[in-house]
């Protein structure tokens, strides 16, 4: 599959949750976009920077993506909803103990 996206693509981020992906672009309009997986279908456009985006991080709730760009900034953008039903699922069904932790001692 292939999208043309019309612009430069500076990062990309996948929402697992969501089943979205998350683009960086510089020039010409130095947005994010949100497609829809596995339809590539474009979401939404996120625009504010003025100059190229250079990174994308996603926070650990997976709500938030935090973008830096060439114009000296740092935007959030609130992209997901959390899904707090099915979080509280997952974590019933798991130990107390984190596997990184079970895997050290």
């Amino acid at each position: 599959n292939r999208i043309d996206t019309k612009s430069q693509v500076s990062s990309l981020l996948w929402n697992k949750e969501h089943r979205e992906i998350i683009s960086g672009h510089g020039y010409a309009e130095n947005q994010l976009s949100i497609w829809s997986y596995p339809s590539l279908k474009k979401v939404a456009d996120l625009t504010g920077h003025t100059e190229r985006v250079l990174s994308m991080a996603m926070s650990p709730d997976g709500t938030t993506v935090v973008s830096a760009a060439a114009d000296e900034t740092l935007r959030f953008w609130k992209c997901f909803e959390s899904d707090v039903k099915q979080k509280k699922k997952v974590r019933m069904g798991s130990s107390n103990r984190s596997c990184l932790t079970a895997t050290l001692r």
